[in-house]
């Protein structure tokens, strides 16, 4: 959340932020209402000052002319508190849907045209016949079965059987291993939160349309990221902590699964899928260079997987409403002849711990500061279960296993069809 007294200091650069991500800031509401309040507030001030001083001057008993004057500027003055009341909440509800400034080293841009390719790694693999897609892989090796799940849950889902389960498990864990070796502790959190939190990752109000929304206002999760990031919510930590780094594997829940008509086919889209998450808490001075060491972390997944990849700058159009900078990274599929985006990495600077009250003490006796947060996919299962497939695919329809999956799957080394 962008703190009001900023958007007093600087409105325009709090709509040229928005602006270059393509949305819309209510400044103008806000500042018009923010004057209205301070207008009131200074009224109430006063008449609170005139109700203390007429009181100072009734000695014993009250005249009727001072028990009238009371009683006016205490009606006077709860209808004032009431109105600067609802004048803050009002603010306070506007506020959440100003979107974060990019950062000034984001590329400045209007769509994923104008995203800048940081490096790449690896070649595009060669194959000796016409590389197919995952979902034909799949289907005969009987790993998919999106009929079936269509059956069970309707359009946008996916069912793996036989080794597809066991081959994404591997990922999953093999990913969870090489991040806590990296110095993440493992979280497994509920997958079920409350408004507040989805408040806090900036998920709410503005998304509420792409969430799953449960009874007693409780919410399936989009991602780990918001009970991850939801932790430490109204609490100090001490700088000796920081940084400190989590990762967790969970479903993840969209109710809108991208643009209609793209990405039907296959398993790329959906709306329940699995992911490992990474999330960081750290100081102001150094979140950028933790997002660098999150994309680094990220890369070593793909790069340990043998799978050609980019890393992309994303531009200020093609960025999130909370993100402060962004990096996407993006496996290639050789099948789909196209990127995959299997991880985005980011840094939202303070504008979430503002919004959730996490703080920390630079020392003892200072006043604390607010974090800055950081998460990323480390990665996104189905996308990469995909690029692995299209990968390592075979003329003769099987798959060979990357060898850092093997130990995960009792030393196979390749998936065959009726295996």
């Amino acid at each position: 959340m962008i703190p009001l007294q900023r958007i007093r200091d600087d409105p325009d650069a709090i709509r040229r932020g928005a602006a270059l991500k393509g949305e819309e800031a209510p400044v103008d509401e806000i500042l018009a209402l923010d004057e209205q309040a301070r207008t009131l507030r200074a009224e109430l001030e006063r008449l609170q000052a005139e109700r203390n001083a007429a009181s100072k001057q009734i000695k014993g008993k009250p005249t009727d002319q001072q028990r009238e004057q009371m009683q006016q500027l205490r009606q006077r003055i709860q209808e004032l508190e009431s109105e600067v009341s609802a004048l803050d909440a009002r603010i306070a509800d506007l506020l959440l849907y100003v979107p974060n400034p990019p950062h000034e080293s984001v590329p400045v841009g209007s769509s994923e045209a104008d995203n800048v390719t940081v490096r790449t790694w690896g070649e595009k693999p060669a194959f000796a016949f016409t590389p197919r897609p995952h979902y034909e892989i799949g289907d005969q090796l009987g790993i998919f079965d999106f009929e079936r799940a269509a059956k069970i849950s309707g359009a946008r889902f996916g069912l793996l059987r036989g080794p597809g389960p066991r081959l994404q498990r591997a990922l999953a864990l093999w990913f969870l291993d090489e991040a806590q070796r990296n110095g993440y502790e493992e979280v497994s959190p509920p997958y079920l939160v409350r408004r507040e939190a989805m408040i806090g990752t900036a998920n709410l109000p503005k998304f509420e349309s792409e969430a799953f929304h449960a009874d007693g206002d409780m919410f399936l999760i989009p991602t780990a990221e918001v009970p991850l990031t939801n932790l430490y919510r109204e609490e100090i930590l001490d700088a000796a902590q920081l940084p400190i780094k989590h990762v967790a594997w969970t479903p993840c829940f969209r109710s809108e699964a991208g643009a209609a008509g793209k990405d039907t086919r296959g398993y790329v889209r959906l709306h329940q899928f699995d992911k490992v998450e990474v999330v960081k808490f750290t100081t102001p001075e150094t979140s950028l260079d933790e997002l660098e060491s999150l994309v680094g972390d990220a890369e070593r997944l793909l790069q340990g997987l043998g799978l050609h990849h980019r890393v992309l700058s994303m531009c200020t159009g093609d960025m999130g409403f909370a993100q402060w900078k962004k990096y996407d990274l993006e496996a290639w599929a050789p099948g789909m002849d196209r990127w995959l985006e299997v991880s985005s990495c980011s840094v939202f600077g303070d504008f979430q711990a503002r919004r959730a009250g996490i703080r920390y003490r630079p020392a003892p006796g200072e006043r604390p500061r607010f974090v800055h947060t950081l998460n990323g996919s480390a990665l996104a299962l189905p996308r990469v279960l995909d690029a692995v497939l299209e990968t390592y695919q075979q003329e003769d329809g099987s798959v060979v296993v990357p060898e850092v999956l093997r130990p995960y799957m009792a030393g196979t080394e390749r998936i065959s069809a009726g295996a």
